[in-house]
Protein backbone atom coordinates (compact mmCIF):
# COMPACT_ATOMS: atom_id res chain seq x y z
CA UNK A 1 0.00 0.00 0.00
CA UNK A 2 2.85 2.41 0.69
CA UNK A 3 4.22 2.08 -2.85
CA UNK A 4 0.82 3.01 -4.26
CA UNK A 5 0.71 6.02 -1.90
CA UNK A 6 4.15 7.16 -3.04
CA UNK A 7 3.18 6.83 -6.70
CA UNK A 8 0.06 8.92 -6.04
CA UNK A 9 2.09 11.62 -4.23
CA UNK A 10 4.70 11.76 -7.01
CA UNK A 11 1.96 11.93 -9.66
CA UNK A 12 0.25 14.72 -7.71
CA UNK A 13 3.50 16.68 -7.42
CA UNK A 14 4.21 16.25 -11.13
CA UNK A 15 0.70 17.42 -12.02
CA UNK A 16 1.08 20.44 -9.76
CA UNK A 17 4.46 21.26 -11.32
CA UNK A 18 3.01 20.90 -14.84
CA UNK A 19 0.13 23.21 -13.95
CA UNK A 20 2.51 25.82 -12.47
CA UNK A 21 4.79 25.73 -15.51
CA UNK A 22 1.83 26.04 -17.86
CA UNK A 23 0.42 28.94 -15.85
CA UNK A 24 3.82 30.70 -15.79
CA UNK A 25 4.33 30.25 -19.53
CA UNK A 26 0.86 31.63 -20.29
CA UNK A 27 1.46 34.60 -17.98
CA UNK A 28 4.78 35.33 -19.65
CA UNK A 29 3.12 35.15 -23.06
CA UNK A 30 0.45 37.64 -21.93
CA UNK A 31 3.15 39.98 -20.62
CA UNK A 32 5.02 39.83 -23.94
CA UNK A 33 1.77 40.63 -25.75
CA UNK A 34 1.27 43.58 -23.39
CA UNK A 35 4.75 44.88 -24.27
CA UNK A 36 3.97 44.56 -27.99
CA UNK A 37 0.76 46.53 -27.53
CA UNK A 38 2.48 49.19 -25.47
CA UNK A 39 5.22 49.52 -28.08
CA UNK A 40 2.61 49.95 -30.81
CA UNK A 41 0.86 52.62 -28.74
CA UNK A 42 4.16 54.42 -28.15
CA UNK A 43 4.91 54.29 -31.85
CA UNK A 44 1.50 55.78 -32.67
CA UNK A 45 1.92 58.57 -30.12
CA UNK A 46 5.38 59.45 -31.44
CA UNK A 47 3.89 59.76 -34.92
CA UNK A 48 1.09 61.98 -33.60
CA UNK A 49 3.61 64.23 -31.86
CA UNK A 50 5.60 64.62 -35.08
CA UNK A 51 2.41 65.37 -37.02
CA UNK A 52 1.35 67.96 -34.42
CA UNK A 53 4.80 69.55 -34.74
CA UNK A 54 4.36 69.77 -38.51
CA UNK A 55 0.92 71.27 -38.03
CA UNK A 56 2.32 73.97 -35.73
CA UNK A 57 5.16 74.70 -38.15
CA UNK A 58 2.70 75.08 -41.03
CA UNK A 59 0.19 77.17 -39.06
CA UNK A 60 1.94 80.45 -39.83
CA UNK A 61 2.23 81.34 -36.15
CA UNK A 62 6.03 80.98 -36.11
CA UNK A 63 8.74 82.75 -38.05
CA UNK A 64 9.96 80.89 -41.17
CA UNK A 65 13.34 79.88 -39.71
CA UNK A 66 11.77 78.35 -36.61
CA UNK A 67 9.12 76.63 -38.71
CA UNK A 68 11.84 75.19 -40.96
CA UNK A 69 13.70 73.77 -37.94
CA UNK A 70 10.50 72.15 -36.66
CA UNK A 71 9.67 70.73 -40.07
CA UNK A 72 13.15 69.21 -40.41
CA UNK A 73 13.08 67.52 -37.01
CA UNK A 74 9.48 66.30 -37.35
CA UNK A 75 10.12 64.99 -40.86
CA UNK A 76 13.18 63.11 -39.60
CA UNK A 77 11.04 61.49 -36.92
CA UNK A 78 8.34 60.49 -39.40
CA UNK A 79 10.88 59.12 -41.90
CA UNK A 80 12.49 57.00 -39.19
CA UNK A 81 9.08 55.72 -38.14
CA UNK A 82 8.21 54.71 -41.71
CA UNK A 83 11.58 52.96 -42.17
CA UNK A 84 10.91 50.86 -39.08
CA UNK A 85 7.31 50.11 -39.96
CA UNK A 86 7.86 48.90 -43.50
CA UNK A 87 11.34 47.34 -43.31
CA UNK A 88 11.18 43.57 -43.00
CA UNK A 89 8.83 41.73 -40.70
CA UNK A 90 6.93 44.22 -38.49
CA UNK A 91 6.53 41.58 -35.77
CA UNK A 92 10.21 40.71 -35.62
CA UNK A 93 11.64 41.55 -32.21
CA UNK A 94 10.73 44.09 -29.57
CA UNK A 95 12.65 47.26 -30.14
CA UNK A 96 12.19 50.91 -30.89
CA UNK A 97 14.56 50.59 -33.88
CA UNK A 98 17.13 52.94 -32.38
CA UNK A 99 14.81 55.92 -32.75
CA UNK A 100 15.56 57.29 -29.28
CA UNK A 101 18.12 59.75 -30.67
CA UNK A 102 15.75 61.06 -33.34
CA UNK A 103 12.94 61.54 -30.82
CA UNK A 104 15.24 63.27 -28.32
CA UNK A 105 16.41 65.55 -31.12
CA UNK A 106 12.81 66.42 -31.97
CA UNK A 107 12.20 67.30 -28.32
CA UNK A 108 15.33 69.49 -28.25
CA UNK A 109 14.24 71.32 -31.40
CA UNK A 110 10.74 71.84 -30.01
CA UNK A 111 12.17 73.32 -26.81
CA UNK A 112 14.61 75.52 -28.74
CA UNK A 113 11.88 76.73 -31.11
CA UNK A 114 9.28 77.31 -28.39
CA UNK A 115 10.76 79.25 -25.48
CA UNK A 116 8.20 80.65 -23.01
CA UNK A 117 7.96 84.03 -24.75
CA UNK A 118 7.18 82.43 -28.13
CA UNK A 119 4.58 80.18 -26.51
CA UNK A 120 2.99 83.26 -24.89
CA UNK A 121 2.95 85.09 -28.25
CA UNK A 122 1.36 82.14 -30.08
CA UNK A 123 -1.28 81.72 -27.38
CA UNK A 124 -2.02 85.46 -27.34
CA UNK A 125 -2.44 85.51 -31.13
CA UNK A 126 -4.95 82.66 -30.95
CA UNK A 127 -6.16 81.10 -34.16
CA UNK A 128 -4.72 78.00 -35.79
CA UNK A 129 -1.30 78.48 -34.17
CA UNK A 130 -2.70 78.32 -30.64
CA UNK A 131 -4.81 75.29 -31.52
CA UNK A 132 -1.78 73.54 -33.06
CA UNK A 133 0.28 74.38 -29.98
CA UNK A 134 -2.41 72.83 -27.78
CA UNK A 135 -2.38 69.68 -29.91
CA UNK A 136 1.41 69.53 -29.69
CA UNK A 137 1.28 69.75 -25.90
CA UNK A 138 -1.41 67.08 -25.71
CA UNK A 139 0.56 64.81 -28.05
CA UNK A 140 3.67 65.32 -25.93
CA UNK A 141 1.81 64.28 -22.79
CA UNK A 142 0.46 61.18 -24.55
CA UNK A 143 4.02 60.28 -25.61
CA UNK A 144 5.14 60.53 -21.99
CA UNK A 145 2.30 58.28 -20.84
CA UNK A 146 2.81 55.74 -23.62
CA UNK A 147 6.55 55.54 -22.89
CA UNK A 148 5.86 55.11 -19.18
CA UNK A 149 3.33 52.30 -19.83
CA UNK A 150 5.75 50.58 -22.20
CA UNK A 151 8.64 50.79 -19.76
CA UNK A 152 6.47 49.46 -16.93
CA UNK A 153 5.42 46.50 -19.07
CA UNK A 154 9.03 45.81 -20.05
CA UNK A 155 10.13 45.96 -16.42
CA UNK A 156 7.44 43.41 -15.51
CA UNK A 157 8.57 41.04 -18.29
CA UNK A 158 12.20 41.39 -17.21
CA UNK A 159 11.25 40.67 -13.58
CA UNK A 160 9.28 37.53 -14.50
CA UNK A 161 11.98 36.29 -16.88
CA UNK A 162 14.59 36.66 -14.13
CA UNK A 163 12.82 34.04 -12.00
CA UNK A 164 14.82 30.81 -11.70
CA UNK A 165 11.87 28.62 -12.76
CA UNK A 166 11.39 30.62 -15.96
CA UNK A 167 15.08 30.41 -16.82
CA UNK A 168 15.48 26.74 -15.84
CA UNK A 169 12.55 25.53 -17.94
CA UNK A 170 13.12 28.10 -20.74
CA UNK A 171 9.53 29.30 -20.55
CA UNK A 172 10.34 32.40 -22.60
CA UNK A 173 11.28 30.26 -25.58
CA UNK A 174 13.25 32.19 -28.17
CA UNK A 175 11.55 35.53 -27.53
CA UNK A 176 13.96 38.44 -27.31
CA UNK A 177 14.16 40.17 -23.95
CA UNK A 178 12.38 43.52 -24.45
CA UNK A 179 14.23 46.69 -23.52
CA UNK A 180 12.97 49.96 -22.09
CA UNK A 181 12.78 53.00 -24.34
CA UNK A 182 14.61 56.06 -23.03
CA UNK A 183 14.49 59.44 -24.74
CA UNK A 184 13.75 63.03 -23.80
CA UNK A 185 9.99 63.48 -24.10
CA UNK A 186 9.46 66.60 -22.02
CA UNK A 187 6.66 68.92 -23.05
CA UNK A 188 7.34 72.60 -23.83
CA UNK A 189 5.82 75.15 -21.49
CA UNK A 190 5.08 72.72 -18.70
Amino acid sequence: MTILLWVAVVAGVLLLLAWYLSYSAARLDRLHAKVEGALSALDAQVVRRAEATLELANSGALDPATALLLVGAASGSLERTNEHTFAGDPLEGQHFAGREGVESELTEVIHAALPPEVIADVEAAGGPGAAALGRLRAAGLRVQLARRFHNNAVTEVQRVRAKPVVRAFRLAGHAALPQTVEFDDSVPGS
